[in-house]
């Protein structure tokens, strides 16, 4: 696994130790839930755009195909 380091400001670092003392999780684990779900989020976002894009296209994609 490889490591990254994240500035966080004082109230967002005390947000996320108090998050995690609630829910009885370690703070990397709490803040790698955060990434996932974010992740996840972003993804969908741009397979909307993509998908939106390829229909408003598919004449033009479907000429280049042959």
């Amino acid at each position: 696994m490889h490591e990254l380091t994240v500035v966080l400001d004082p109230a967002t670092r005390q947000a996320l130790d108090d998050l995690a003392d609630a829910t009885g999780r370690r703070t990397d684990e709490v803040a790698m839930a955060a990434v996932h779900r974010y992740l996840d989020e972003e993804r969908a976002v741009v397979r909307t755009h993509a998908e939106r894009l390829a229909r408003g296209h598919a004449d033009l994609l479907r000429r280049l195909g042959e």
